[in-house]
């Protein structure tokens, strides 16, 4: 079959992805080889491909494919999460251009609304993922709201519920206004933003006194009762067992004491608003203090803000902040910076706020988790670092708040039957619910209709941690055929950002509900920035389009490039430029075959000697640089292992050895040389593919004609052989030798058809193995080893041995010593420019770090050019 002479991915990609897909070789069934396992992380259902799902999936795909090519039972597991706040918000959105307010429709009117939305949009980046090439098993792919999938949640729940570990408190939550929710601690980011401290005076009940508080939320004074000051403060000492009067609306508020109060903090004293700060609340319930919730579910002021109602938070804080200073109570404003908590899926500012939620008890669950990573090292991090990240999370948890004002998701299978605190079953379904109410209340004629199920939902995280036993149907059937074969995972490929949200959480389940961890690796990328090292996101337009750059360079260009500069767990500073280095490198490689293809073959020549010795070679280069790579892969340093297999590729296998066997022009090749060059090359394809599936698989099939069974996509990696590294150390050698005649040719312009001699001074050092690719590569007339010098002659070394190459009969000496003298002046006079710069102390002061640098590389190469060409005149003169 004839090659194209160009390669073009847009006729080789789906035509490869289509092939590989209709043999199912990406499809995994249980069978007696060693599973090698990977679930990929969830991306959300309505999402589209960016750059860090491109690095993450490339990371995955080249591991699973190298797997096969081990000969292991290979098996990617795809899938989305259903997102429950960012899907939510989406349809909310939708819903709203068509007038439809979602409080306006029943749950089953907005689920259906919600799924409708999925169906449209869900989905589309596993397919943007087949652009990528990833070998995902598609027969698997699951979705966190599958029925089975929901199932699995709703029984994790009830027999945690079972166990005690999970309840329903009244707690200080954290509110997002916008998705209108509460979060986890772990959903909200903190940022260091200036705002103000406001001071404000309190007039005391009774008397004509006034008590300055300090706060940063003017419009939190709704939400007042009670001022708290320090027992041990002399300051206020007077004032202790007395009232004060809320400004604006006037309430009567006891002043307490405790010792939290800061008394270097404001003016030393606090003013408790209960329903809205964690530790005002600890407060309140310490001193029985009423609690006055002033904010609606959006963060405007309800009723008790008086004239402010319906107003939001921060409007009302302006205008506020113009009342209190109309009415004399605002004494002085000062700049003052705090951190502020905000959303991590809306980035709205969070609200603390009270209410009923459903948590779990994390503190006991924690413990193998911890365990594994810190102690046993059962699961490893990659890198090590995040192990502190790690450390630190899981030994200062907290309860973990599942539940979330939000019609998307599974829906929390607690049962309602009255309205007492504990008026409550929780149970798989209602079936069940109703035979444990009738229990419970003694009552044999309660009916469905008396039943209500908890509006909440629950959590997303909370169906994502199940994902490596969900998949697999482990908690529903957790003796079935997959889970026993398939579980536990080998490697998990995710970002750092969820090490604790996801990453944690699966090995506290993975304990949980099959004793024994998820996964045994984690590699832990890093972000994907710009050159300027700014996070890739659409608001600062500086991520590219994912699936434009696919078209552009090709999928292979694309994973070769993001790679190249991918160190585990350090961040990748993106650049267009690596992914033309990857469209390069897919060039060299197929221009490469297409020089081997073109070679003619005579069945009846012998392999001369260079053939032989450079075949011995590379095969000892190759497995040289095979056990480096699988020691990459075996330390997830993908990049190193690209790097190596790129260097081995493009300038061993492109540079030097095809060169080295190629035929002289228009003569053919010995057939024992080209079946071992072809050998040789399909190796290179090999340990190439993981990286770069497309032009490889093409490239294969162009090899030789394969059947399905024969395809590259299950080939098998090449095996170890023993090492010459003699033969290595000796071309390495040669090829400075054959570097230095080239070199010569170009100083003097004498052309490669020219023949030229070659002598050497014969020393230990010397070997003769390479002498006829030296031969070969230099085009040389003769080469021979002399005892001393050649008069006339050009010289170079190499280590200790001195090279000549006898020019006298062939050049204008008298026209080379004046070429060479003016070549040397100049370079003695540059010399001393740079020197002269570099003794300057205020430019060397002032100068950037990199301009020095590229001074004094200027320097060193001046000296050795000086040096190099007053040897070249003493040989001539």
């Amino acid at each position: 079959m004839q090659m194209p002479l160009k390669y073009d991915a847009s006729q080789v990609e789906n035509k490869w992805y289509n092939y590989w897909m209709k043999h199912n070789y990406f499809h995994s069934t249980p069978d007696e080889r060693e599973p090698y396992t990977i679930v990929i992380p969830p991306p959300n259902v309505t999402g589209v491909l960016h750059m860090g799902h491109m690095l993450n999936n490339t990371i995955q795909d080249v591991l699973i494919r190298r797997a096969r090519l081990l000969g292991k039972n290979a098996c990617w597991v795809p899938g989305t999460d259903h997102a429950s706040i960012a899907t939510e918000a989406k349809v909310v959105a939708k819903l709203k251009e068509q007038g439809i307010d979602k409080n306006s429709l029943s749950r089953e009117a907005f689920l259906k609304h919600a799924w409708d939305w999925t169906h449209e949009y869900g989905g589309v980046i596993l397919e943007q993922l087949k652009k990528l090439g990833c070998s995902c098993d598609w027969e698997r792919t699951k979705f966190t709201m599958d029925d089975d999938m929901s199932e699995a949640v709703i029984k994790v729940f009830v027999d945690l519920y079972q166990k005690g570990l999970i309840y329903r408190g009244y707690r200080m939550v954290n509110w997002d206004p916008e998705a209108k929710t509460t979060l986890s601690d772990e959903e909200v980011i903190y940022e260091e933003r200036q705002g103000n401290l406001y001071y404000l005076n309190y007039k005391i009940d009774g008397s004509d006194e006034v008590l300055t508080i300090a706060t940063t939320r003017p419009e939190t004074i709704f939400g007042d009762t009670a001022i708290c000051i320090n027992p041990n403060d002399e300051r206020f000492f007077h004032l202790k067992g007395k009232q004060a009067i809320v400004p604006i609306c006037g309430r009567v508020i006891p002043i307490i004491e405790d010792e939290y109060v800061d008394v270097e903090f404001g003016t030393g004293c606090l003013k408790v608003t209960p329903a809205h700060d964690e530790n005002d609340k600890n407060l309140g319930d310490k001193y029985n203090l009423e609690v006055v919730d002033i904010f609606n579910d959006d963060a405007s002021l309800n009723h008790h803000g008086l004239h402010y109602e319906g107003e939001d938070r921060f409007v009302v804080r302006k205008a506020i902040v113009k009342e209190l200073e109309d009415k004399g109570v605002l004494v002085k404003t000062e700049t003052h910076v705090n951190k502020v908590g905000t959303s991590e899926r809306t980035k709205a500012v969070i609200e603390p706020r009270l209410s009923d939620q459903w948590f779990l008890k994390m503190e006991e669950l924690v413990k193998p988790a911890i365990k594994a990573v810190l102690d046993d090292g059962d699961i490893k991090l990659f890198p090590k670092k995040f192990e502190n990240t790690y450390r630190h999370w899981m030994e200062n948890i907290r309860d973990w708040n599942i539940s979330r004002q939000l019609m998307w998701g599974q829906q929390i299978p607690a049962y309602y039957y009255g309205y007492g605190k504990e008026d409550f079953v929780v149970a798989e379904n209602i079936d069940l619910a109703l035979d444990l109410a009738r229990v419970k209340t003694k009552n044999a004629l309660l009916d469905k209709a008396d039943l209500r199920q908890d509006k909440d939902a629950l959590d997303t995280w909370f169906s994502s941690w199940l994902w490596p036993i969900s998949v697999f149907d482990g908690i529903r059937n957790p003796e079935n055929e997959d889970i026993k074969y398939y579980y536990p995972t080998n490697d998990l490929v995710t970002g750092p950002d969820i090490l604790f949200f996801w990453v944690a959480r699966m090995i506290v389940s993975g304990y949980e509900y099959k004793g024994e961890k998820p996964f045994e690796n984690v590699y832990l990328t890093g972000l994907v920035r710009d050159k300027q090292r700014r996070k890739m996101s659409k608001s600062l337009g500086n991520s590219p389009d994912a699936l434009k750059l696919i078209e552009t360079y090709s999928a292979d260009g694309v994973r070769v490039g993001l790679l190249l500069s991918s160190a585990a767990g350090n961040d990748l500073m993106f650049d267009e430029a690596l992914c033309q280095q990857g469209k390069g490198f897919s060039n060299k490689i197929w221009n490469a075959y297409r020089l081997v293809e073109g070679w003619e073959v005579d069945e009846t020549i012998a392999q001369p000697d260079s053939s032989t010795i450079a075949i011995a070679w590379y095969e000892s280069k190759f497995q040289k640089v095979l056990i480096e790579i699988e020691d990459h892969f075996s330390k997830y340093r993908l990049s190193d292992a690209l790097m190596g297999i790129y260097k081995l590729i493009y300038d061993d296998f492109c540079g030097w050895f095809l060169e080295m066997v190629k035929p002289a022009y228009q003569q053919p090749i010995d057939a024992k040389t080209l079946k071992s060059v072809m050998a040789i090359f399909e190796d290179n394809l090999k340990i190439i593919h993981p990286f770069m599936p497309f032009l490889t698989e093409d490239i294969w099939h162009y090899i030789s004609e394969r059947t399905p069974d024969e395809a590259l996509i299950v080939s098998r990696w090449p095996e170890t052989k023993p090492i010459n590294e003699a033969l290595i150390a000796e071309f390495d050698f040669a090829s400075d030798v054959i570097t230095g005649i080239r070199n010569i040719r170009k100083q003097k312009n004498i052309a490669f058809k020219d023949a030229i001699g070659f002598s050497v001074i014969n020393n230990e050092n010397s070997t003769v193995n390479f002498d006829a690719i030296i031969s070969k590569l230099g085009h040389l007339e003769y080469m021979d080893y002399v005892s001393q010098p050649i008069e006339g002659a050009l010289t170079f070394r190499v280590k200790s041995n001195e090279y000549f190459v006898p020019m006298a009969g062939s050049i204008d000496v008298e026209a080379e010593i004046k070429k060479l003298t003016e070549e040397l002046n100049y370079t003695e006079g540059f010399l001393k420019s740079v020197q002269k710069k570099l003794s300057n102390e205020r430019f060397v002061a002032g100068a950037p770090e990199q301009v020095i640098a590229n001074e004094r590389n200027k320097e060193a190469d001046a000296i050795a050019k000086i040096e190099t060409l007053k040897a070249s005149l003493m040989s001539l003169s």
